[in-house]
C-alpha cells in the first residue's frame, strides 16, 4: 500500500480548474518531485494534500485514512508536515529555538506543569533540546544553533525550516520550491540534507523548478501541465519524454 494515494484529484475556481483529475501514489522511502511550468497546477495540488484546499472531486489517502476535510493541524498530528515557497522563520529566536517550537507539538508539558517547574517537565525540557539538536545536526546547523534565524543567510534558512518541519515528528513531508533563491553551492548542501532525511526514515515530495536537483534527487517526477498530468516515472524516462520536452523541459537534460 502507498503511504499517500491521489486518486482523480479534481480542484476548480469558478470557471478555472486549476487541477484535473490527478492521480499519483507515493510509497514509503522515496523521494517523489512535482514539477510543471508556471500556472500548471503544482501549488494548488499541495494545498489540497495538505488541506489548505478541499477537492471538488477525488481522494486524497495518507496511510490508508482520507485526508479531505480534514484540519491542518490534524494532518501534522498524523504525520504529515510541509514547508512554503516563502521561509516562515521566527526572526527573533535562535535556529534552537525555532526547531524547539516543532518539538513541542509533541511535548507532554503544558502552560501549568512547565510554569511549576515540576521536575519531569525539566527532563522533557532537556529531552527537547537534544532532539533539537539532533534535527539540527541531521541538516548541517548544529554550528549555528545559537543564531537567530534573521541573521541566517538564505540557505541556511531554507535547511531551518526543513529542520522545524521534521521536529513535528513526520513520516511524509512536502517541500514547496526547497531551492528557491539558493546558489548552486546551497542547492548541493540542500540535495545532500535531502538524502539524510529520507535516510532517516521521511518520504518526500517535492515541487521544484531547479532540474539539476530534481533530477539528482527523485526516485520518480510527477509533470503536470494545465492541470494535468501529462507523465510520470523516472528521471531518465521523464527527461527524454516527448510531452515533458514540449510541455516544460525545452529539450532534454544532460546526464
Amino acid at each position: 500500500m502507498s503511504l499517500l494515494a491521489v486518486h482523480e484529484v479534481t480542484k476548480r475556481f469558478g470557471g478555472l480548474t486549476a487541477v484535473d483529475s490527478v492521480s499519483f501514489d507515493v510509497h514509503e522511502g522515496e523521494i517523489k518531485a512535482l514539477i510543471g511550468p508556471n500556472g500548471a497546477g503544482k501549488s494548488t495540488l499541495f494545498n489540497v494534500l495538505t488541506a489548505y484546499e478541499r477537492p471538488d472531486e477525488g481522494r486524497v489517502e495518507f496511510d490508508g485514512k482520507s485526508l479531505v476535510g480534514m484540519k491542518p493541524h490534524r494532518i501534522v498530528a498524523l504525520g504529515v508536515a510541509r514547508t512554503f515557497q516563502n521561509t516562515q522563520l521566527f526572526e527573533a529566536m535562535t535556529a534552537l529555538e525555532n526547531v524547539l517550537v516543532g518539538l513541542h507539538t509533541r511535548s507532554r508539558a503544558g502552560l501549568l506543569s512547565a510554569a511549576l517547574y515540576l521536575p519531569w517537565t525539566l527532563i522533557e525540557e532537556k529531552r527537547l533540546r537534544e532532539e533539537a539538536m539532533r534535527l539540527l545536526r541531521l541538516l548541517g546547523l548544529e554550528d549555528h544553533a545559537e543564531t537567530p534565524a534573521a541573521d541566517l543567510p538564505h540557505g541556511l534558512r531554507r535547511l531551518l525550516e526543513i529542520a522545524r518541519a521534521l521536529a513535528t515528528g513526520p513520516r511524509l513531508m512536502l517541500l514547496d520550491e526547497p531551492a528557491a533563491g539558493l546558489n548552486t553551492t546551497e542547492t548541493q548542501a540542500l540535495a545532500n540534507a535531502l538524502f539524510r532525511v529520507r535516510d532517516n526514515g521521511v518520504t518526500l515530495v517535492v515541487v521544484e523548478h531547479d532540474m539539476g536537483l530534481v533530477m539528482e534527487v527523485s526516485d520518480e517526477i510527477v509533470v503536470l501541465n494545465e492541470g494535468r498530468k501529462i507523465a510520470e516515472g523516472p528521471p531518465r524516462l521523464i527527461q527524454k519524454d516527448p510531452a515533458v520536452i514540449e510541455a516544460y523541459l525545452g529539450e532534454p537534460v544532460d546526464d
